[in-house]
């Protein structure tokens, strides 16, 4: 719908007025001013558009809605298909819409009030009015522009900035706050209180709370030379969400060391530290580090959110036939279970869903981790410090004094613990622990690499689990379309090595799905699942490991076992329609070449 268009059918402004109308807007002139010069009222002239549709209108103040209200409509569906949330009045979500002629968005927002269980009704509203309310779902910037101001107005007082912020952190008692009040922090040890009307503590509180509403998994704060880069890891993917003047870099760099207990006469040599914060009722943790660089410290901040601490085997990823598997191996009363993969590929949650599913009301389980991320219920966590001697090989030696059943190691990084680790599967514990590897199969060479003897490997490991993360489809996302022949030889060929009763198992090779939008997915995907690979031990593989520990030598022998790699778990995912097909190409090789997928 041309707003303009229908004054002009209307009568209301004429041809060339429209023209005249249309420069001026050009300009970045507010609609209203415009007509105005004209003699055009626009609450008047709109509210005859609305008439023709019989549809009642709005022109707007301040955007009215506040940011519970913007989260009935996902700002991509607002942004796709020209409708906000305006406000909930009588129990009825108010919605402003551009363009009434457009069924798909009516459409759109009928399965989103089905959804959320509230009806809608519609108002008519200017385009400079919709682009306004828009900003205010994610305006990071307009907040951060506003903190930014304060920042340069107390750069005039007598104190400055930097004293200013100094005098904000004098006390040693209080919340953290992350949002326009505070917000307590529910973790023992000292505490800050952190006024929010510092401008630098509002900037910082704005991008951590941007963070966390987009579901960031970590937050990326960079100096370059003329500017501050801020870059949110949603998805796997970092996106630039804001840029800052290079001049407040120190500050917010001194804000965010002081909430992380970190020293801020250090700016040689990295540091790391944490802090937390309740958020909407739940708890947020932050785990920071800093990182020198040629233009000053870089900071990196991994958002871990305790709610996420509840996840399942089933919702991290595994398929019905890796389920079974996982669950027989977690029922052994001693070994090595290892989740071998790169940082961010999801070993962590992974180790925690199985970690939630044993029995720790009759078996003692203790983990040590680097740092303790996400609470574990009926779990004795630790958290090694290095600094002070207390080291995974350390650690591991106290906790096998501590009567334990099962322990969970964080990782495996060196011969000290290793050997340790298999010391402790030899005397009858279960030992869980993550292993940096690009594969299942490769855990082993790498152990053997740290020192591990093989004849020590073969009895006591239980099984690798390999995995990474890949982009997950909506719910009803997926659009459909026929593997052609080409493809279809390929993937052939891919399982062609597979043992033939494993082969049988496979879904037919018919159909790829591709990411298409939804009312409530306009991108077609959202978060990320694991794809996964199994090397589970058997009498044929310890006979391997024995004689020839090489990897091209136990792959062989796990593929005549039935093992399928982390890109055929995709594959499989991909033709059951919970990931794009996309996604297969990112676990290595070229399945899709350019130009084969119309």
């Amino acid at each position: 719908m041309n707003l303009l268009g229908i004054f002009v059918d209307k009568g209301i402004l004429s041809v060339s007025d429209r023209a005249a109308v249309e420069v001026e807007l050009a300009k970045k002139r507010p609609l209203a001013d415009v007509l105005t010069e004209r003699g055009i009222s626009l609450p008047s002239a709109l509210e005859e558009v609305g008439k023709a549709y019989g549809i009642p209108t709005r022109i707007l103040g301040e955007p009215p809605a506040s940011h519970e209200v913007y989260s009935y409509i996902p700002i991509d569906s607002a942004r796709h298909y020209g409708f906000v949330a305006l406000d909930l009045a009588d129990g009825a979500l108010e919605v402003g819409v551009t363009d009434p002629d457009n069924i798909e968005a009516l459409d759109a927002l009928q399965f989103i009030s089905g959804k959320i269980g509230i009806p809608y009704k519609i108002f008519l509203i200017t385009k400079e009015d919709f682009d306004r309310v828009l900003a205010g779902y994610q305006n990071l910037s307009g907040e951060a522009g506003k903190a930014l101001f304060e920042y340069d107005t107390s750069a005039d007082s007598p104190t400055g900035p930097e004293n200013s912020i100094s005098n904000a952190f004098a006390s040693n008692e209080g919340p953290i706050a992350l949002t326009d009040t505070d917000v307590p922090l529910p973790t023992g040890g000292s505490r800050e209180t952190l006024k929010e009307d510092a401008p630098v503590t509002k900037l910082v509180s704005t991008i951590l709370r941007y963070a966390i509403e987009g579901h960031s998994s970590d937050v990326h704060i960079e100096p370059m030379q003329t500017k501050t880069r801020v870059r949110f890891r949603m998805d796997g993917d970092l996106h630039t969400s804001l840029e800052l003047p290079s001049k407040v870099h120190e500050a917010v760099v001194a804000r965010i060391k002081i909430l992380a207990k970190m020293r801020l006469d250090e700016k040689r040599k990295p540091q790391d530290g944490r802090f937390s914060a309740t958020v909407d009722g739940h708890r947020i943790d932050f785990r920071v580090s800093t990182f020198p660089t040629e233009n000053g410290e870089k900071v990196v901040m991994r958002i871990l959110d305790q709610s996420d601490a509840t996840a399942t085997l089933e919702s991290v990823g595994f398929s019905a036939t890796q389920l079974d598997e996982v669950r027989e191996m977690m029922k052994v009363p001693y070994g090595i279970i290892l989740i071998a993969g790169p940082t961010g590929s999801g070993k962590s949650t992974t180790l925690f869903a199985m970690l939630s599913e044993l029995d720790r009301e009759t078996a003692n389980v203790v983990s040590l981790e680097d740092p303790v991320e996400y609470e574990i219920p009926n779990v004795s966590q630790s958290q090694v410090r290095p600094e002070i001697g207390y080291t995974f090989a350390n650690g591991l030696r106290s906790i096998l004094r501590q009567d334990p059943d099962v322990i969970m190691v964080g990782e495996i990084r060196d011969k000290e613990t290793a050997v340790l680790a298999v010391q402790a599967a030899l005397t009858g514990h279960l030992v869980f622990s993550t292993i940096h590897t690009n594969t299942a199969v490769g855990a082993i060479p790498r152990l053997i690499d740290m020192g591990v003897d093989p004849f020590l490997i073969a009895p006591t490991l239980v099984a690798v689990i390999g995995q990474r993360l890949v982009q997950k489809l909506c719910e009803g996302a997926g659009k459909p379309f026929p593997v052609t022949e080409s493809i279809k030889v390929s993937l052939e060929q891919q399982f062609s090595d597979v043992p033939e009763e494993y082969r049988r198992a496979l879904p037919a090779f018919s159909e790829f799905y591709r990411a298409s939008g939804t009312a409530e997915c306009p991108n077609g995907t959202r978060g990320r699942i694991g794809v996964f690979e199994i090397l589970k031990m058997n009498k044929k593989l310890e006979e391997a490991v024995l004689r020839d520990p090489v990897e091209e030598k136990i792959y062989a022998v796990a593929r005549e076992g039935g093992m399928l790699t982390m890109r055929e778990d995709a594959i499989i995912k991909a033709l059951g329609g919970k990931i794009p097909f996309e996604e297969i190409n990112t676990l290595g090789g070229e399945l899709f070449p350019e130009g084969e997928i119309a």
